[in-house]
This record gives C-alpha cells, structure tokens and sequence, in this order.
C-alpha cells in the first residue's frame, strides 16, 4: 500500500465517490484509471498523479475534529493499521479516510487511551466493512 503525500493526489480522492460513512469517519475512493497514472501535464519529465497502480491511502484528521497533535497522530496510526490489515481486501484505487466528526472529550479523557483506540478500530471497522460491501465480515489481525 502506498500514502497518498501531496494535495493534489489527496484533492483527486476526494473528488472521487464517497463509498461509506460512519458517526466519525467517512471514505472516499477513486478507483484509477490509465489517465490517473499518466503525467499530470504535457510538460517533459511531468510526473504522473499516481506513480504505480495499486492500493493509495490518506488519511485526514482536521484539527477542527481532533484539537490534540497526539489524539490526530493517534487516530492516523489507527486508519493506516486497520487498511494495511485489510489491504487485499481493498481495490486498487486511491482511498482518504476522513474524520468528519470529533470524539467526545467527556467519554474519552485522555488524549491517547486505549478506550479511544478501542473505539476508533471498532468505528473503522464499521466503515471498511460499508465499503467492502459486507463481501464477508472484516476482521484484522489484534482487533478487539
């Protein structure tokens, strides 16, 4: 699996559908095409959007949602682990995770608690299964 890094490759996943949603999170996928992997303009040595086909994930956690660096770096390593557990699973498609909603501080205390961590991998979960389609239960490796 791939990170999507600069903003146009996070801009084009955005524009892509939104393939599932959740109290918290929602996912967007773009599924790529031959002119997403092409260079972006006609200038020489122009560099493709997408290098390689494949798996690309982002991850967006607005501190509008997740005031915290420790809460937003927490929730991140939670969305790349969960997806690189289901990456098989997944099209090969540029996918952004984004926290649409904020977790409540008077249920979670801590900026970094395991019951946040709980509640985030349960959430994500919820949402990869909505995008798989409930094919077949989603079940990663340490899920609780």
């Amino acid at each position: 699996m791939q990170r999507l890094k600069t903003r146009p490759q996070f801009q084009a996943a955005m524009a892509g559908e939104t393939v599932a949603r959740t109290a918290h999170f929602a996912l967007h996928r773009l599924v790529l095409g031959d002119s997403h992997c092409a260079p972006v303009s006609d200038r020489p040595g122009a560099q493709p959007l997408f290098a390689a086909p494949g798996v690309w994930l982002g991850a967006m956690v607005p501190k509008r949602w997740a005031r915290r660096a420790v809460t937003r770096n927490t929730i991140k390593r939670q969305i790349y682990g969960m997806a690189s557990a289901l990456e098989p699973q997944l099209l090969p498609a540029a996918h952004v995770v984004r926290l649409r909603a904020t977790f409540d501080r008077k249920q979670f205390l801590s900026a970094s608690s395991d019951p946040l961590k709980q509640a985030v991998r349960a959430e994500l979960q919820q949402l990869f299964e909505r995008a798989l389609g409930a094919r077949k239960p989603v079940t990663a490796p340490g899920a609780a």
